[in-house]
């Protein structure tokens, strides 16, 4: 009976306590809305023991009953799910709202405080600096990377050409992608392509995979049960490799310039980490100053890292999900392949420019509608500092603001016929008619956007072009379905199947 009754006022106790830690966001989160939930535990048991595509349809089911805008209890946590452009644009447009959401703090191992994860100060000042390292001039520089990377991509595809198989094609421009990032960022070649089963790329591909299980698996949202869990081993070992990696890499630069007596002359090289013999991501972080002291190594390997993280799996899904749209829409392929040869010509072997890759309009077209529908980042958040009213609704201090560009992305109410499939739509957005920018987000928006988003938006372009040079893509016998892995990045459940056919 003791026992009862010390376990009754045990969890009476933490009740009140729980109620008195969160009285303003329960009182606030009350007048927001959205599905029931229990004492203590929340919504919890609605995301509990899911599978990552069950995670993501019950998400979809529940945006589409409670509304563009409420609220989720994941135990202690409230979460409040935008998918109102107003909202999003009342959020991304503002200066209170840079601080990012609590799921970040599941990368953070990896990439400490670099630009994506970083707190207002920091952030201000590593942009001011990162920015001038896309400049038109660099990127030039990267198209070189871009196509070298996309002919050994063409190389690995060909067998395939060759038996007629139908095949994933996300796992191999998952290593054009990583060897793409690997060395504009670093300078150095990892030869993903050729060899995926070096301890660096397997460390990538294990990392990502903690940080997805992460967002979805309730309980490993818990650094305490995470630390307990074997996950944490897993996540220990993997940081030794990749931060051992980039600190060589960083170090082997770093005394090369100093023998250099600091100037970044793009002639010297180490054979040993396969240093390029050209300006990469890390050669300009290590020349910065922030308040006139110049980046210590821990601060470029968090960007560095940031860089690899963000430019790696990103561009895997949209360039997977635009070959997969292009396999389904061969009016649209013919329609891209013929800009393609008028722009860039007929020879397979002549090197593509930016000025080329600029020129692909209707490409960038198709682009746009892949990543309307398919956002390489489903979700993005932001931490509410203070409460804050916006549209009407105040969001309470403490709360995480979820926005979900996908979901955006195929509401009727900001898009006609928004399952289909119609790259036009974006050319047509330039006539008279006012439509709000922010219901379309897939490089986020306002102060905080995507540094790297004309990065991105080359590569695409070049990857593709070259894709499409050499093959027409053809959707597998039978079709495929529709399934989504969303957390941190959008993948499909069940791969991109293709199957390719040789250009005439």
């Amino acid at each position: 009976m003791f026992l009862l009754v010390t376990v009754f006022f045990a969890i009476v106790s933490l009740a009140v306590f729980v109620y008195q830690k969160f009285a303003n966001q329960l009182h606030y989160g009350a007048k927001i809305g959205g599905p029931k939930g229990y004492p203590l535990v929340g919504n919890a048991f609605t995301f509990i023991n899911k599978s990552p595509p069950d995670f993501f349809l019950t998400i979809e089911r529940t945006v589409r009953e409670a509304g563009k805008c409420f609220r989720l209890w994941l135990g202690p946590e409230m979460l409040i799910v935008v998918t109102d452009a107003k909202v999003a644009e009342g959020v991304l447009s503002s200066q209170k709202f840079i601080e990012k959401s609590g799921e970040y703090n599941f990368i953070r191992p990896w990439l400490g405080e670099g630009l994506l994860t970083s707190s207002y100060r920091k952030w201000h000042s590593h942009r001011k600096i990162i920015t001038p390292t896309f400049h038109f001039k660099i990127l030039e520089q990267f198209v070189e990377i871009f196509d070298s990377q996309s002919n050994i991509l063409v190389e690995k595809l060909k067998p395939f050409v060759e038996s007629g198989e139908t095949f994933d094609v996300f796992p191999l421009v998952t290593l054009c992608a990583l060897d793409v990032i690997c060395e504009s960022a670093m300078g150095t070649k990892v030869n993903a392509q050729n060899h995926s089963d070096s301890e660096y790329v397997q460390a990538v591909k294990e990392i990502t995979t903690i940080i997805h299980i992460r967002t979805y698996d309730v309980l490993a949202r818990y650094d305490f049960l995470f630390n307990l869990s074997s996950y944490r081993k897993r996540q220990d070992k993997v940081l030794e490799v990749l931060h051992g990696y980039t600190n060589s890499v960083i170090q082997s630069r770093r005394r090369e310039l100093s023998d250099s007596n600091g100037v970044i002359t793009g002639d010297s090289a180490s054979s040993e980490l396969g240093i390029r013999r050209k300006v990469a991501f890390l050669d300009m972080l290590l020349q910065a100053t922030v308040d006139g002291r110049p980046l210590t190594d821990v601060e470029i390997r968090e960007e560095v890292d940031t860089f690899m993280f963000e430019g790696h799996d990103t561009t895997t899904s949209a360039i997977s999900f635009l070959l997969y749209r292009l396999a389904k829409h061969p009016e649209v392929q013919k329609k891209v392949y013929e800009e393609i040869k008028a722009v860039i010509g007929e020879d397979l072997t002549g090197p593509v420019t930016l000025s080329m890759l600029n020129e692909l309009h209707y490409l960038e077209l198709v682009i746009k509608e892949t990543l309307r529908l398919y956002p390489s980042v489903p979700f993005f958040g932001r931490k509410v500092l203070e409460n804050s009213e916006i549209e009407g609704t105040t969001f309470p201090a403490g709360s995480n603001l979820i926005l979900m560009p996908m979901f955006m992305g195929r509401d009727p109410d900001y898009f006609d016929d928004p399952l289909e499939f119609r790259p036009e739509r974006f050319e047509a957005e330039t006539s008279a008619e006012k439509v709000n920018p922010y219901r379309y987000i897939p490089f986020s928006a306002g102060p905080r956007n995507c540094i790297g988003q004309k990065f991105a938006m080359a590569e695409l372009k070049s990857v593709a072009s070259k894709v499409l040079r050499h093959f027409e893509v053809l959707p597998p016998v039978g079709g495929q379905e529709e399934s989504f892995i969303g957390e941190m990045i959008l993948r499909p459940t069940y791969g991109i199947l293709l199957r390719l056919k040789k250009r005439n």
